[in-house]
């Protein structure tokens, strides 16, 4: 992390910079990992014996800000740094816990070809699996019902029956008689 400095009627010694660096250090390694690509700037001003710091950094298209004021001036820098640091915390678990999901492709058609039943076609590239989606809100029916609602070209129907609320498969049999599966 790079850090620069502003004083206002204020001026730090060499000794003092590298101990506000080790302060700075815990907050370079949340922002940069171990990249050196992120750049603070510190304004430190005095106002009515009340040091005041305010501590700017630069974080994906986000300003950081933490500010700290107090009478004793490292005092005001670490009260700066902490604020700072909470945000930075904050920023990086936003973003770690972000639902990243890819995005979606092709909306999924659905079809009302039948699926061949186990004893037809059971080798060939032209078997095929079609996905039933489950979203359709469908009014329950009875069995009659049911019967009635396959036509010649369905083998099988699944629905919900009407009087025990159970999912329901009717199957139609090769001799021409229904089988009936209730869940």
């Amino acid at each position: 992390m790079k850090i620069t400095y502003t004083g206002r009627q204020v001026e730090l010694a060499p000794a003092q910079l590298k101990k506000l660096e080790a302060g700075f250090a815990k907050i370079g390694k949340l922002l940069d990992g171990k990249k050196e690509e992120r750049d603070a700037h510190v304004v430190l001003s005095l106002e009515r014996k009340t040091h005041k710091a305010e501590v700017t950094v630069h974080y994906y298209n986000h300003e950081l800000v933490g500010l700290g004021s107090d009478a004793d001036l490292f005092t005001a820098i670490h009260l700066a740094t902490e604020r700072l640091e909470k945000q930075c915390v904050k920023a990086r678990t936003k973003w770690r816990d972000a639902k990243r999901v890819p995005h979606k492709s092709a909306p999924e058609v659905e079809t009302d070809k039948p699926v061949p039943a186990d004893g037809e076609a059971e080798s060939g590239p032209d078997r095929q699996v079609y996905k039933v989606k489950p979203a359709q809100k469908r009014k329950p029916m009875t069995v009659e019902e049911a019967v009635l609602e396959m036509d010649k070209t369905r083998d099988y129907l699944v629905y919900r029956d009407a009087q025990t609320d159970r999912v329901s498969v009717l199957v139609r049999r090769r001799d021409g008689h229904f089988d009936l599966v209730e869940g």
